[in-house]
């Protein structure tokens, strides 16, 4: 198994002291978009239930709760110990255990599907990225999905703007991410890669991968939801799924999204 440096403790301590992750899709009016279109997405992308699916950097559980109800076989694994025992509890029928993305103690084509829904954005450096589209591609059986999150360049910008969270000291740390990918865990988020959508297709294709088809989650109307509060039976939000999912494969809008799903056959 080869070697890789720890990840960095910042991001366990963001999830365990800091951010209540099995909150976030729930809480806000953004947070609601993005699981509304990422579960329309994985409904399209994914194979009919049941398939055998690993969810890597599953968290505490959204979306692998939400695969084992629909039928298929989950498996999670996070680096977090803390989302790993949430999720074994409100999810009984997954399996869950702590590990790595870029290292996993699993056999060679040993699932159906594998999801990488946050391991790509908390991993700074990009052999440690390549290495873990590399090691999904390893477990997935070939022609199985690999589909892999990851939070736009343009996203921090963005978000801190419309809550009005941009003052001379954070846009100096904003403007410093928006060029070199990197996060500034001052910004109040933790340790974390933001991508342009062409970097997403050359890091599978380094992994060995085909060029990933890149989809938009949340479209460019999702700043306008949380600054109105809008309520998930709001027209607005209503229009603002639709939008996301007409403008979803438009490169021209791809980067203005929050998240980006890219997907390519093992």
């Amino acid at each position: 198994m080869p070697h890789h440096r720890p990840a960095e403790p910042d991001i366990q301590r963001y999830y365990t002291e800091v951010f209540a992750e099995a909150e976030r899709l729930d809480r806000t009016p953004q947070g609601r978009l993005e699981a509304t279109r990422t579960r329309d997405l994985l409904t399209r992308l994914l194979p009919p239930p049941p398939a055998t699916v690993l969810d890597v950097g599953g968290g505490p559980g959204a979306y692998a709760g939400w695969l084992a109800a629909a039928g298929h076989r989950v498996h999670l694994v996070d680096l977090v110990p803390a989302h790993v025992a949430a999720a074994g509890t409100a999810y009984p029928e997954i399996t869950a255990s702590v590990g790595d993305a870029r290292d996993l103690p699993l056999p060679d084509d040993s699932v159906d599907v594998t999801l990488l829904l946050g391991p790509l954005y908390h991993l700074t450096a990009r052999a440690d990225r390549v290495a873990a589209l590399r090691e999904a591609a390893r477990l997935t059986r070939p022609g199985g999905p690999i589909v892999a999150a990851v939070i736009s360049r343009n996203a921090a910008l963005i978000d801190l703007t419309a809550q009005g969270r941009v003052d001379e000291r954070t846009r100096a740390l904003l403007l410093g991410e928006y060029a070199t990918g990197v996060n500034d865990p001052e910004t109040g988020f933790t340790t974390a890669y933001f991508h342009r959508p062409e970097e997403v297709v050359d890091e599978f294709s380094a992994a060995g991968l085909p060029a990933p088809r890149l989809y938009g989650v949340e479209g460019p109307l999702w700043p306008l939801l949380n600054a109105l509060d809008t309520g998930p039976e709001d027209r607005l939000f209503q229009d603002a799924v639709a939008c996301a999912a007409a403008f979803e494969q438009d490169p021209a809008i791809l980067g203005a999204s929050a998240h980006l799903l890219a997907v390519a056959p093992a």
